[in-house]
């Protein structure tokens, strides 16, 4: 018999919250109640922290973070507690797509706020799903954005790849997490740091461009500071800001 997941708790938001997180990963699961019995086929339960010491079952997961608490339950389900293979795919862009493989299946997706926040995720993973081989492979488009996440990953000494992203684009409605599975599955060109970050003019123009329509039209950033915003060294919202300084000390 396959087991499922179970989620148990009288709390409404959570309850909501990880059923639309487990429909949108297409996982099968049953919704329980603290008054009955728990069905043999539920193999992981899933249940707010307040409410874990009234379930009396071995294969229990407190919810703290709604995505790594169903990572967790999955690897309960499957009974592993180390994995041979794990493959981290990372579509590459202003909010990267990351699929967690381990031995070949996929065991979790996630989108990144921005590009140096792959690398929380990718820390959190190897935390939830350690493995004895492990490799991060990043798909070769949107240079600017890749390496910013090779730049961010630098310090953990992982075993990065670069894959070619020939046929991983997706219509779809998570096209960017679809990438990152087919990204994850792709063995690339390993690449070790440093690594220089490069904008390109027109990313430096579409920055300056964001920039004037973000601050309702009051400020254009300079191109160094549209740079910077580019590289990751400055959020668009602390490049404006600091335009905005200068601009009142000029008039001063």
């Amino acid at each position: 018999m396959r087991k499922v997941l179970g989620i148990l708790t009288e709390d409404f938001r959570l309850y909501h919250d990880l059923v639309a997180a487990l429909k949108a990963r297409d996982l099968p699961f049953t919704s329980l109640s603290f008054a009955r019995r728990v069905p043999d086929a539920v193999g992981a339960i899933l249940t707010s922290p307040a409410e874990a010491s009234r379930v009396h079952l071995r294969n229990v997961v407190p919810v703290d973070d709604i995505d790594s608490s169903i990572a967790k339950a999955l690897q309960l389900l499957r009974g592993k507690s180390e994995w041979e293979e794990l493959r981290i795919g990372v579509d590459p862009g202003r909010e990267p797509g990351v699929a967690i493989i381990g031995d070949g299946e996929v065991v979790d997706t996630r989108i990144a706020a921005s590009p140096e926040a792959v690398a929380f995720h990718v820390r959190q993973a190897l935390r939830t799903f350690p493995a004895r081989d492990i490799r991060v492979r990043i798909g070769h488009g949107d240079p600017t954005n890749r390496d910013r996440i090779l730049k961010a990953l630098a310090r953990d000494q992982l075993r990065v790849e670069v894959v070619d992203e020939a046929g991983t684009t997706h219509r779809t409605a998570q096209p960017d997490v679809d990438a990152a599975i087919d990204i994850a599955k792709s063995s690339g060109r390993r690449v070790e740091p440093p690594v220089e970050i490069r904008p390109t003019p027109g990313e430096v123009r579409e920055i300056q461009r964001r920039s004037r329509l973000d601050s309702g039209g009051v400020v254009t950033i300079s191109s160094e500071l549209a740079g910077a915003v580019a590289r990751g060294d400055l959020s668009l919202e602390e490049a404006i800001a600091r335009a905005r300084r200068k601009e009142r000390q000029s008039q001063g």
